[in-house]
């Protein structure tokens, strides 16, 4: 058997060789959510491009209400109504105001804004004929006025490369007046299950039918990871009909085919038998993997330039094989990395492990650190519906025959 570290090294290496072959892509803001940038952006103007209000109030010349108090307000004409979107500098002399509304620019012979609360007329500023305002208190040299370029300079760098493009970083870009970013594109991913025994779900079962909950997982692991399941099709153990699904997700110019199903020593696993018809032209291989569940592995890649994970049938076995593989060759395909977060707890019941293979037991927290079994039935490949009840994945070592209470154990934590 292959140590399950070399055959993860082997994927690795080939989801890197492959991210570097895909040329970025240029795409609107709009569709660039959860996306990474390629290159860097850099403002197109300044952050503010010009001295605007931040309140609603009076643009004023200080100079002219350093006597205002309370008790003695300070008289000013209003010269000028100024409202958000205004191109207008209206010029102030002496004992001149202009009404202002937030975001508005500052005529060049203001120095501050008083707020309307900081008038006799208060929050009312309901009257827009008004001619004058008493101003109630002195406002402070530049006073609610944001200056040209306090935010960002023109040129600044709003948006770096490997960033990943969330609301914020999105809003900032916008902002700079940039439309479109250079970005890698999410990864296109073709799921593909077999099974003669395999039916929809809400069909009539016969008798030696399953149903098939292969397809919801895969796919819904692949949008977890935030990738496109652009393919998604069940077929039978025909080799006509795998092959043919096959053609239709190298036709779809997918960048990932994730199988499952097909893969062991059977007479009937369409999916080893396809690929091993002609090894040299398909460029997909299976192994056996030193890990419990997912030992049968097939994985390669097509002329084509799609990377193929072949996984077996058994739902415990696909989702540990996915989270090993799979997922963290999606990451490197969108991001050009992958990291994963890892973290300890310890074991806190007994269970054995098998000969020679790195365990990947599902488990849930019993409290903060401490981990049991997310089942009775402990890791078996065909308890699908225990899976829920998995929190996290517990990577017991290959040379572990059996974990006591008290072990530390790596784990994976996974999303609900």
């Amino acid at each position: 058997m292959i140590p399950f570290a070399d055959q993860l090294i082997r994927v690795l290496d080939a989801a890197m060789a492959t991210q570097t072959e895909k040329a970025p892509v240029r795409l609107p803001l709009q569709q660039a959510l959860g996306l990474v940038l390629a290159e860097d952006v850099h403002t197109t103007v300044a952050l503010p491009g010009f001295d605007n209000s931040a309140m609603d109030g009076f643009a004023v010349r200080r100079e002219d209400v350093l006597d205002a108090t309370s008790e003695a307000p300070v008289r000013l004409r209003v010269v000028a109504d100024i409202p958000a979107g205004s191109g207008e500098n209206p010029p102030l002399g002496p004992g001149e105001c202009a009404r202002i509304m937030t975001g508005s620019p500052v005529p060049g012979d203001a120095d501050a804004v008083v707020p309307f609360e900081k008038t006799v007329q208060g929050v009312d500023i309901s009257d827009e004929a008004a001619t004058e305002v008493e101003v109630i208190e002195v406002p402070k040299p530049g006073a609610n006025i944001r200056l040209a370029g306090e935010d960002a300079p023109a040129g600044a760098l709003v948006g770096r490369t490997g960033d990943r493009l969330g609301a914020r970083i999105l809003s900032g870009i916008a902002a700079a007046g940039v439309a479109e970013v250079t970005v890698h594109a999410r990864p296109r991913v073709a799921v593909i299950t077999t099974g003669d025994e395999v039916m929809a779900p809400g069909s009539a079962l016969e008798y030696g039918q399953i149903f098939d909950s292969n397809t919801t997982l895969v796919a819904s692991l692949v949008a977890e990871c935030d990738a496109e399941v652009a393919v998604q099709e069940h077929v039978g153990d025909g080799p006509r009909e795998f092959a043919d699904a096959l053609a239709r997700a190298v036709e779809a110019e997918v960048d990932v085919i994730v199988t499952t199903g097909g893969v062991s020593v059977g007479a009937f696993d369409v999916v080893r038998l396809t690929f091993e018809g002609d090894p040299e032209v398909s460029g997909v291989s299976f192994d056996k993997v030193a890990m419990q569940p997912g030992k049968p592995q097939g994985f390669g890649k097509l002329p084509t330039g799609q990377l193929v994970f072949a996984l077996p049938g058994n739902p415990v076995s696909v989702f540990t094989s996915f989270e090993a593989f799979v997922k963290p060759t999606l990451s490197i395909l969108a991001t050009g990395e992958f990291s994963r977060t890892e973290s300890s707890a310890i074991a806190v019941e007994r269970w054995r492990t098998p000969p020679g293979r790195m365990q990947f037991m599902p488990v849930r927290f019993s409290q903060a650190g401490e981990v049991v079994r997310a089942t009775s039935g402990g890791s078996g490949s065909h308890l699908v519906s225990r899976l829920s009840a998995a929190e996290a994945i517990a990577l017991v070592p290959a040379e572990v025959e059996e974990v006591q209470p008290g072990d530390r154990l790596k784990i994976w934590e996974i999303l609900p």
